[in-house]
Parts: structure tokens; sequence; C-alpha cells
């Protein structure tokens, strides 16, 4: 039988053949009777009638990326925050009025539906946000693409706020089953663990070869999710890994009675995909995180390794047909895993496959800091992947005989440049294994990738200089404009039509447009509607009123010191303090907004967590502020909320410590919903900075440079605690209880951070910058107008900062292939 005598009902795209569709699913595949059905049996039967309509064009992609014989590339990472799936695919397939339509018949509205999807919480911030704007945007492109990951159970924990602090509780977002996902219980591979390794010695056995024996091992069971592609059939694939145990059930233990021991082996095994980052501040929590990421890695690279097999005989055409990306460090070892399976599995020489390893793997660095550059002990690493340390052990041992023989036996040349870290407990260097092993090596801002060739890859830079390169991060316009701002993604279509969807481009013809008092007008309209939904989210959750004419002041991000959250708690209680001196000084409002998650183990994130939320509750019941100044705390911070949150501010808060933040794309996020950003020069900030004007954005603060200077002169930090009057009054407000009544000391801590224990972040150095560019924001926004014009020009000049435009140079320029072309 050819696929031509195969036949099927395609599904129709009117409103009355939706309704039949929904009908369908609601009675045969829910099983549920209209009269009974409750909101999430319609969220099923619906999201279910527009996944049919997504089936069909995943299947003619494949068919078409494998008849064309293109390149495809494999996404490894650790996280992949898509947010909710149902209005995204609606937004894709330009549906949203006919499915609407077609569930008022039937008495639902599609709003309250929407809100029932919970988030797939597969991420924690930034770096999972991008991984999914890049999915969304190959699929646009037509890339030919494929996303590995992991299908956490419990993904990042759901963060509640009791007394001002963050209790973290569980996040099943699977408990109500998950429409999306297609289980594919065929494609599962051995994941193997422990056990130890036997050299193969004699004749035919490749250099390096070994045999892995005595594992323990654990199964890998792929769920894929359809990626839709906007204004076009191409489609893409994310594919997550869940753990299953090899055997069920311990059949003996069970009939002698023993049920916990009987299960205890099927448990332990699936908890490798139960919980997105476990608490690593103890070793079982660290060793857990380690099998994670070998677990998704290995049965990634043995899947892609399987399909490429099937149209290949031998492996001189996988450069050509396979390139391997790894989203910052944690897919680190697919490479070792990649070379164990060419020699141990498939027999290759140990050159042959080193070559062809550097061929396909490229890598994205997202940090400059050495503390978050992931390393393992070589004793752990060793006891989980034996086979795997030697392979590294091998790949350092050549790669520094190498560099001797063209450098000289410099051994500080040697010792920076190892795998393995010497210093102290040996560990080994995951993002040192990465530079070696790729072709490419790219930041994600301009800053950053420079940055990153004169610190942490100083060494490598100088050996491989024409492996290293910068490319800028991005957003998808279609979720980030499109679907989380409708008034204003309206006013856009209505005045420049709908193209800026794929060609973000097309929002510099707002620039004149600054000009015209209609549009100004419209503009603002827009943002007050964006502003009550917010204000209303909030008097709904947290029973807090909100001010929609004061200034929304925006932070929202994980909590982490270096954002410097903190910094942006010293100006507010410097407000608070300003507005009880001088009443009647004319003071601007403000409604300052922090959401953000820290991570379970991280103490001082948590306790600016609770300043934050006391500082919240002293301002915001002092009868002497009124509406000019209200602080709130969005718990549970997400994709979602942040749809909410992001078009309803008016200044964006982006003030890392410059030199630490790799690019950042919250700040993109506000810029093209109209916010305007007051930031440091720091990450994508400085380009941001260059394509909306200089004057358009509030810049403050040590730049990089004086930042390295004033750590390396000796800093004091209290000395500008003893020379600054209102700092002062701040600090000792903090530390003598002003904010927790009842426990004078509860944030000693945090005064001695800044004060007494270096401010490594350089908090007290910035603070006066950063008070003297806010009251350059109270100036702006008392013109209502020209507030307007600033924001609208900051919309017109985010054209660059399109995931669009940056997947576009990943496949031009790293990866080398073309995309998909469909009738």
């Amino acid at each position: 039988m050819t696929i031509e005598d195969f036949k099927y009902d395609h599904p129709d795209r009117d409103v009355a053949a939706f309704k039949r569709a929904v009908a369908n699913k609601l009675i045969y595949a829910v099983g549920k009777d209209p009269a009974t059905a409750s909101q999430d049996d319609w969220l099923h039967a619906a999201a279910w009638a527009v996944r049919d309509q997504l089936v069909e064009r995943w299947m003619t992609t494949t068919r078409a990326q494998y008849a064309q014989k293109l390149k495809r590339v494999y996404y490894l990472s650790m996280e992949f925050l898509i947010g909710r799936t149902f209005t995204n695919a609606l937004l894709a397939l330009e549906l949203q009025d006919t499915v609407r339509e077609a569930l008022a018949d039937f008495g639902v509205d599609i709003e309250a539906l929407t809100e029932r999807e919970p988030d797939a919480a597969l991420g924690n911030g930034g770096l999972g946000r991008l991984a999914a704007c890049f999915l969304d945007s190959m699929a646009t492109l037509g890339v030919p693409g494929l996303g590995y990951g992991i299908r956490y159970e419990y993904g990042m924990f759901r963060q509640r706020i009791v007394d001002g602090q963050q209790v973290e509780t569980p996040d099943y977002w699977l408990t109500r089953g998950n429409p999306w996902e297609f289980q594919r219980p065929e494609v599962n591979y051995r994941v193997r663990f422990g056990g130890h390794v036997q050299r193969r010695e004699g004749k035919g056995a490749p250099y390096g070869a070994g045999r892995w024996v005595e594992t323990h091992d654990v199964l890998a069971v792929a769920y894929d999710t359809i990626i839709p592609g906007f204004g076009t059939q191409a489609t893409n694939t994310l594919r997550l890994w869940s753990a299953r145990a090899t055997e069920e059930i311990d059949l003996k233990a069970f009939n002698r009675g023993n049920y916990m021991e009987a299960v205890e082996s099927k448990n332990h095994s699936e908890n490798v995909s139960r919980v997105l980052y476990p608490d690593d501040s103890t070793p079982s929590g660290r060793e857990l995180r380690l099998h994670q990421e070998y677990f998704f890695v290995s049965a990634s690279v043995q899947d892609l390794l399987h399909r490429y097999l099937r149209n290949h005989q031998g492996f001189d055409e996988l450069p050509s047909q396979v390139s391997i990306h790894l989203n910052d460090t944690h897919p680190v070892l697919a490479v070792p895993e990649l070379m164990r399976l060419l020699i141990d599995e498939h027999g290759l020489p140990w050159d042959t496959a080193w070559a062809l390893t550097q061929k396909v793997f490229s890598y994205t660095n997202h940090t400059l800091m050495h503390e978050a550059l992931e390393t393992w002990p070589v004793e752990m690493f060793g006891r989980v992947l034996p086979r795997h340390l030697q392979i590294i052990f091998d790949m350092n041992s050549r790669f520094l005989a190498t560099v001797t023989q063209k450098h000289g036996h410099d051994v500080e040349l040697l010792r920076r440049l190892s795998l393995i870290d010497e210093n102290g407990e040996r560990r080994v260097r995951m993002a040192y294994v990465a530079v070696l092993a790729s072709h490419s090596i790219n930041g994600v801002s301009e800053l950053h990738s420079e940055l990153m060739k004169q610190s942490i890859f100083a060494d490598f830079a100088k050996l491989f200089p024409e492996r290293f390169n910068n490319k800028t991060n991005g957003v998808t316009p279609r979720r980030w404009l499109a679907q989380a701002n409708p008034p204003l993604a309206k006013l856009l279509d209505h005045r420049i039509g709908r193209g800026w969807r794929r060609d973000l481009k097309q929002l510099e013809v707002l620039r004149p447009m600054t000009h015209q008092p209609a549009f100004v007008g419209a503009f603002r309209h827009a943002k007050r509607e964006n502003k009550l939904r917010l204000a209303n989210w909030v008097d709904q959750h947290l029973g807090i009123p909100l001010d929609t004419d004061a200034l929304f002041d925006v932070q929202v991000k994980r909590m982490h010191e270096y954002k410097r959250q903190l910094l942006n708690v010293l100006h507010v209680i410097t407000r608070y303090h300003r507005i009880l001196d001088t009443p009647e000084a004319g003071h601007v409002p403000r409604v300052v907004v922090f959401a953000g998650k820290a991570a379970s183990a991280y103490h001082m994130a948590k306790l600016v967590i609770r300043l934050i939320n006391d500082v919240a509750a002293v301002i915001n019941s002092d009868e002497r502020v009124g509406k000019l100044l209200k602080v709130v705390f969005l718990p549970n911070y997400s994709v979602s909320l942040a749809e909410v949150i992001i078009p309803a501010a008016d200044l964006s808060e982006q003030i890392s410590t410059a030199g630490t933040e790799a690019s950042g794309t919250g700040n993109m996020k506000f810029a093209i919903n109209g916010a305007l950003t007051i930031g440091t020069l720091d990450g994508a900030n400085v380009e941001m900075r260059e394509a909306v004007g200089a004057d358009n954005f509030f810049i403050f603060g040590n730049t990089t440079r004086e930042v390295a200077d004033i750590r390396a002169s000796g800093y004091q930090p209290r000395e500008l605690y003893e020379g600054n009057a209102e700092l002062q009054r701040v600090l000792d407000s903090i530390r003598d209880g002003l904010f927790s009544h009842g426990e004078p000391d509860r944030y000693q801590a945090i005064f001695d951070a800044l004060v007494n224990w270096g401010d490594h972040y350089l908090l007290l150095a910035d603070y006066a910058s950063y008070l003297e560019a806010q009251e350059k924001v109270d100036a702006l926004y008392r013109d209502p107008d020209a507030w307007a014009r600033m924001a609208i020009l900051n919309v017109a000049g985010m054209g660059g900062f399109s995931s669009d435009r940056t997947i576009a140079q990943y496949a031009h320029e790293i990866w080398h292939t073309r995309p998909v072309a469909l009738g």
C-alpha cells in the first residue's frame, strides 16, 4: 500500500466543522456527556481538535525533511519553558476566532478554558524560555530541527508566599493529563549507570575502546509534542524523555509480602525524570542531577544516531546530516556519549570518532561567572559514569599533548587548559569539554561574547579563535507581542499590517508615528488596557488595589544576587522616606512590581523575597503614602503570568551588575511591549540602547571595565555607606527592624553583605547613579505624551531582537542547514 492509497479525513477549519470535531472528541476521546463535562473535559476536547489540525502538516514536514536529505539540528536543553500550548497553537494556526465562536455555541468561554491549562513546567527562567522561542522560530523558518529534553513530572516548584516567605510546593503539571503529547512507548533506549569498564585489547580493537559492564539501567521513553510554525505549514518536534524501570516489579519480593521492596527499584529508576532541578545542597541531590543530565543526552544521542543510520551506511555523512547544539553546559555529556557510541558500539577508530564529534557539536555559553560553569567531582563522575570519565581523560591527554607539541611545556598553560581542575578536589570542567569538542562556541550578546573570549575561555580563544562568535538572543514576536499583548497587536495590525509577526523589522515604520497625536493616544490607550488587566489580577489574587495612572515599575526574573532585586528595594525604601519627609513635593505615583523564584537552597535570594514582602506590607499599610507608592510581589512567576505582567509595564528594571548578565531576554520582551528600560550597560542592554537610541534609554551605573577596576582597587562599601546619609538611613532601617517588627535582626545578614562583607555585586557603588536615573524617569513620566513617544521609539527599534533573526544566523553560520521546502 502506498501513501496515496491510505485515506483519512482531513480536518476542516470552519466553525461548523470545528464544533463537530470538539463534540466528537468530547464523546469519543474524553468519554463525557456534555451535560456533565467539566471545564477540563472541554479543554481536552478542544485541544485534541486543534492538535488534529497540526498532525498532517507535522507528518508532511517530516517526510519532506527526509526526502530532501536536509541536515537536521538536534537542540539539547535541560529546560524548555514553553508555557501554555493551547493559545500558542491557536495563534500559529490563526484559529482564535473560529475556536472562540465554536466553543461559545456550546456555552463555553474560551478565556476561562485557557486559564485551566497549566504551564508546562519544564524550565526555570531565561534559558528554558529562550529554548522555547528558538523552537518556535526554527519551525517558522522551516529549519529542520528537533528539541530534546526531559519530561519532568514535577517541574519548577510552585511558589507560595506565606508570612512573606517563599514556600515551595510540588508543581505536578501533569495532574489532569497533557493532551498535546504523543507517547511513543516503542521509542525507548537503555541508559546505563555505574558498573565498571573493561578495556578492549587485541588486534582490531580501536584505541581507547572499552566494555561498560555490570551497570544498573533505566529506560528512556519518548513523548513528542508538535511545535508549529507561524504562517507556514512547517512544524518541528519537541521530544521529551521519561524514565521507566527496566523491570516494573520484583515479583519475588512481592510474593514474600515485602511490597515496598518490590517496587523500590522501579521508584529509584523513575526518580531520574521526576523533578526539575533537585535540591543540589546535598551530595545525593547533586548526584541525581548528574544522573538526569546523562539520562537525557544518552537517550537523545542514541535516538539521533538511530535516525541517521536508517538512511545511511557508515558515518562519513554524519557531519552533513547532523548538527548537535548544546544549550549551555548541562547537555555536555553528549560529547563523551557520542564518542562512546562511535568507538565502543560501532567500532570507529578514536581519531575518526573525534573528527566527527568536532564537526557535529556546537555550544552556546550563557554565563560569565566561573561559579556558574558546571563542574563535577572526579570521584562522583567516575562512580556514576566510569566509561565517560575514561573518555574525558583520553580527550584531555591527547589535547594537552598537542598543546605541548605546539607551545612547549608551559605548566601553567596546561593547568589552565586541562579538562580536569586539579586545584583541591579534582573536578571535570564541563564547559571546557564543550569548547574543545565544538566547532562553534557562541555567546548571546556582543558584550558577553567579547568578555567570554577575554575571561572564562581566554586561553581557548587564543588556540581556536575561529571557533568563537556571537549570536545575540531574541524573542518570538508571536508569543511575546501578538499573544501577550492583544491591544497593542490590534493597533499595530491596523496601522502597519500583520507582517511584523514574521518580520519584526517592520516595526521601524512606527518611528514617524510619534508625531501623530492620534497614534500616540491610541498607543497610550493600549498600555492602559494592559495595566488595567494586571491591576484586576492583583486585586483578585492579592487584594491590593492599584492605581493605573501610576507608573508601573516592574522587575520580574529569577531571584539572584547578581540581578540585584535588592538594589531596587533600596530605591523603594529611599522613595518611601522621601514621601514621608516631603509629602507635598509632587511625587510621581509608582507601583513597584516584583516576581521571581529563588532556588530552594539559595538562602540570600529567599531572604530578599522576604524583605520585599515585608517592605510591601509596611508601605502598603501606611496611610501617609496613599497612592504615591505601592509594592507588590506576585507569587509563582510563570510564562502565563509574564504574559499579563510584561505588557502592563511602563518601566523595565534591567539592573544587573555590568559584566554579569550574558544577554537577558526579559529586557527585549518589555521593550517590544512598550516599556522603557532602566538598566546598566550589561548583556544585550548595550545593543538595545544602540537600536532604540541612547536618549530613549535610562542608563546608570558602572561599566564592565569600571566594575573590574573597582574590585581591583580594593572596594570599600562601608565608605559609601558612611558618606551618603540617605543610603545610610535606608540600610539602617533594614538592619534595625523597620520592616521586621518583633525580629529586629532578621535582615542583619543583608546589611552585613552590603556594608561589611564586600558588597560583591556593587549595589552601593551604583546606588547614587541609580537614584539619579530614577529621577529622570519621574521627570519624563510627568509628560504622558512624551513618555508614550519614547515608548513607541523603543518598540520601533526592537526589530533586530526577534528570535527569527537569531535562528536564521545559527542556521546559516553555525548549523549550515537550509529550510524545508513544502509545496
